[in-house]
């Protein structure tokens, strides 16, 4: 009886299938501190210069195209924690509720091959309230407008936005 025993165990041991290997932790794509191109446009980050609070940092748009791209407007962006995940905040064309000025409105210009534009970004490292956690940014994302590829940067010092939830942004210009 005991062979049998033994025998019945063996076949039902060999029948169960094995348990499934367990799936590769997905992870976040490796962080880049250089910029990427696409559509022959590649955006960089300027330095942050930071001033009682108020911060401010420049992008910079070149069109490594062989043809033109005309722009009108702000650049579309995302800021995004050290996991990448988005952060919720509100972008605000020009500084409304940051500070004064940094208003002018979009014109049309169109990048010639080489030619750069500009844009500014602008927020407050300001906590006004003690119950709710500062917001820090790690990357950007940033598209020349909205509906176009983003590329992500990841800017020096990150985006230290209080807890103030805004960032302003300046309309594209060509110095």
């Amino acid at each position: 009886m005991r062979p049998l025993i033994i025998l019945t165990v063996l076949l039902l041991t060999a029948c169960t299938p094995a348990p499934a290997p367990a799936p590769d932790p997905i992870r976040p794509p490796t962080p880049t501190t250089t910029p990427q191109q696409q559509s022959g446009l590649m955006i960089t980050a300027g330095e942050v210069e930071a001033a009682s609070g108020l911060r401010a940092m420049t992008v910079t748009m070149t069109n490594k195209d062989t043809r033109p791209h005309p722009l009108n407007g702000y650049p579309a962006l995302q800021v995004l924690d050290s996991d990448r995940g988005l952060l919720q905040i509100e972008i605000v064309p020009g500084a409304a509720g940051i500070t004064s000025g940094f208003d002018t409105p979009p014109r049309p210009v169109t990048l010639e091959p080489g030619q750069k534009a500009t844009a500014s970004l602008l927020w407050r490292n300001t906590v006004t309230d003690s119950t709710v956690n500062a917001t820090k940014g790690t990357y950007l994302n940033i598209a020349p407008a909205d509906g176009q590829p983003w590329q992500t940067l990841q800017p020096d010092g990150g985006l230290d936005l209080g807890n103030t939830g805004k960032l302003g942004v300046s309309a594209w210009i060509t110095p």
